[in-house]
């Protein structure tokens, strides 16, 4: 009788899959160079802050490449994560043997942001007086559910920052604390209407959240990072 081994043996290899095509291969170096990227963002790698937050659009994006290339090469969802790791591997190796990672760096992002604004364009980014009263009610849904955390009184810092940059704003363009009052006020509740109509219907917001944290920072560093 033969055992599973030799069954096995007897059977004839899986034949390797067919190699990507250029612009599938181009795609996976993307999503390698955009993760890399996102994860430096994350640990506050100053080269990686001159560049969009990528932690989420990247993410979209490398699902729809992976969904994408399991269409057209019949690969499984298996091997196209292992090609993903694999290209995240190439690149590592590429960067450290670089005479300047940095500008190895730019040049990919060159290539692969409008590949990734084309897939996943980036959300309406809103304006300082809408973040002002964005970073208010967030800071205002965290105290109610953890009371003044770190979290909260992070926010709340921020809130204040935003909230006085917007009345420097709007007295510059002449309108009174009380306007500035009665608009701030306005424009909060009008967000948080729709913010409840959004989230009956099971969706987030549309405006890009991340973008209140750049108009946050120090003037210097809010021009760095600007997009």
């Amino acid at each position: 009788m033969m055992t599973l081994l030799t069954l096995a043996l007897a059977q004839p290899a899986a034949s390797p899959p067919e190699p990507l095509e250029q612009k599938q291969q181009q795609a996976l170096a993307c999503v390698a160079v955009l993760a890399i990227v996102a994860s430096e963002q994350e640990r506050g790698v100053p080269a990686a802050l001159d560049y969009p937050f990528l932690a989420e659009r990247g993410a979209t994006y490398a699902g729809l490449v992976g969904q994408q290339i399991m269409e057209d090469s019949g690969r499984s969802r298996e091997q196209v994560r292992d090609a993903m790791i694999a290209a995240v591997a190439e690149r590592q190796t590429t960067a450290q043997a670089a005479a300047d990672p940095d500008e190895a760096l730019g040049s990919e992002m060159a290539t692969c942001l409008p590949l990734l604004d084309a897939a996943v364009p980036p959300r309406p980014k809103p304006d300082l007086i809408q973040c002002a009263g964005m970073l208010q009610l967030a800071y205002e849904e965290v105290h109610d559910r953890e009371g003044l955390s770190k979290t909260a009184q992070d926010l709340k810092t921020l809130a204040s920052v935003l909230d006085s940059r917007a009345r420097d704003q709007m007295r510059a363009e002449g309108l009174s604390g009380q306007e500035s009052d009665i608009l701030l006020t306005r424009i909060r509740e009008a967000m948080l209407a729709e913010a409840r109509e959004r989230e009956s219907a099971g969706q987030g917001s549309n405006l890009d959240f991340e973008h209140c944290f750049t108009l946050a920072a120090p003037e210097d560093k809010q021009r760095k990072y600007e997009h």
